[in-house]
């Protein structure tokens, strides 16, 4: 049933009002990073690719398209923290998006409080339940299937410790969706939360 299937080659085209890809591979967790830059200054900046990778030891990673400054002040000094955006905080990360000198810190512009990180010299969110400090361990610029480079760079770190609200903690187990966390959609301002509606259980075969 060709008709019932829309098909493309990225490279020619979509074809569509807005490129479907990011809808697809979504919802996705926000990589909301704060990072220091070599002279000092503070920044803080929303990606939409964000994710986990190893358990041990714990690797989480995000790619910039562009060198932005996140990229450039983590290549200077090698460490980063992930912080969690939940609904309430979805206005103010929101705010993290703009525009603005490298000089300005976002921490200001959305009204956050940067909090000292215990093992890096990067501050976490304070408003935010859950914060992952990280180093460094790649910066890698992607390439295309023929080698081309496409200007986009995947930053890659190791948690090295983890900040964790108690009130989440249910006998000990990470409740998600009492968290309340917002992810990436696909359309120009989609974005989705999660709660104990969307909750269901598989256990994996023995």
């Amino acid at each position: 049933m060709p008709d019932a299937i829309h098909s493309y080659e990225p490279r020619a085209g979509h074809g569509l009002p807005h490129d479907p890809f990011n809808a697809i591979v979504g919802p996705r967790p926000i990589g909301w990073i704060s990072s220091r830059a070599g002279n000092g200054n503070l920044n803080l900046a929303p990606y939409s690719f964000f994710n986990a990778f190893n358990y041990i030891p714990p690797i989480v990673g995000f790619a910039s398209v562009g060198r932005k400054d996140s990229v450039r002040n983590i290549g200077e000094t090698g460490e980063f923290v992930w912080n969690l955006v939940t609904r309430p905080l979805a206005e103010a990360m929101n705010q993290t998006c703009a525009a603005v000198p490298p000089e300005v810190s976002e921490f200001g512009l959305a009204g956050l409080t940067p909090v000292p990180s215990d093992l890096i010299a990067v501050p976490r969110v304070g408003e935010s339940p859950v914060s992952f400090e990280c180093r460094r361990t790649q910066i890698i610029e992607l390439q295309g299937a023929d080698g081309s480079r496409v200007g986009t760079w995947l930053v890659l770190g190791e948690v090295v410790k983890v900040h964790i609200a108690k009130a989440l903690l249910k006998d000990g187990v990470y409740d998600t969706a009492a968290a309340g966390h917002v992810l990436r959609g696909g359309g120009p301002a989609d974005y989705f939360s999660i709660g104990p509606n969307q909750l269901f259980r598989m256990r994996r075969p023995a």
